[in-house]
């Protein structure tokens, strides 16, 4: 049986990413800021084959102490983990030299550090049985705004500038270690965060950005199969990638039509 550490677990991505890997009988580890979020995932997985296989873990993942304290605890539960996948992140809006210095570190606390902290504290599980013939994986929920930013969102996509760039050098570092790194750059995802930024836009001027080419934001479930993946053994020598999950909106540029 195999084993991840989801973070964003309680809701979103990372919810959908801990409906997917339990499906697929995998014991799974779900850390969130957010008791209610891990209530609500483990209530959804309570019974049948996945019962007693979520295991919900309160983490603050931008406090150093707060992820240690989680994966001692995780280590005290299995002595390996086979996924890491780091989707706990935030988003504050803004032009950037308006924006409240606490927005703006937040978000490198919450988006870059925290990932880059669960990195560091999972390393002694995902080593334990990584192997060439089966690697251990992290993979990063970044964003399309690391590829194409934009106006209004410019912290926002620095942090996850700095998440692809995180990926992509630990993939070369960790490479001898049998640990694939890689990264997924989803465009506007419809999840419960996207929804009440719009909502709210009036006041914290979010600006949506649109349908993609495909003529639609993206859902979790489009995400999902990408993280799915890059967690299979059909990825097992793709590290170092950021793949856009974007419908083409980055593709190319596509102008407005004349009214």
């Amino acid at each position: 049986m195999k084993n991840a550490v989801v973070t964003g677990a309680g809701s979103g991505i990372g919810q959908d990413v801990c409906r997917e890997l339990l499906a697929s009988g995998w014991t799974v580890y779900g850390m969130d800021v957010s008791h209610d979020g891990l209530a609500q995932t483990a209530a959804m997985h309570a019974g049948g084959d996945a019962g007693g296989r979520f295991v919900p873990l309160r983490c603050d993942v931008a406090d150093a102490a707060s992820v240690a304290k989680a994966f001692a605890a995780i280590a005290k539960e299995t002595p390996a983990v086979d996924a890491l996948v780091c989707s706990a992140g935030i988003f504050r809006t803004g032009p950037l030299l308006s924006m409240r210095e606490e927005d703006f570190t937040a978000l490198f606390d919450v988006n870059t550090k925290g990932a880059w902290l669960c990195a560091k504290h999972a390393l002694p599980l995902l080593e334990s049985r990584a192997s060439a013939d089966a690697p251990s994986r992290i993979v990063f929920v970044a964003s399309i705004a690391a590829i194409r930013p934009k106006v209004g969102g410019g912290g926002y996509g620095a942090s996850k500038v700095a998440l692809t760039q995180i990926a992509k050098v630990l993939a070369v570092e960790l490479a001898s270690k049998a640990i694939l790194v890689n990264a997924v750059a989803p465009s506007t995802v419809d999840t419960a965060m996207t929804r009440k930024l719009a909502a709210d836009a009036g006041h914290n001027g979010y600006t949506v950005s649109g349908l993609s080419p495909l003529g639609r934001v993206a859902m979790p479930a489009d995400v999902t199969p990408v993280i799915r993946f890059l967690l299979d053994d059909a990825s097992r020598y793709v590290t170092g990638a950021v793949l856009p999950i974007d419908g083409g909106t980055s593709a190319a540029f596509q102008p407005a039509k004349p009214n």
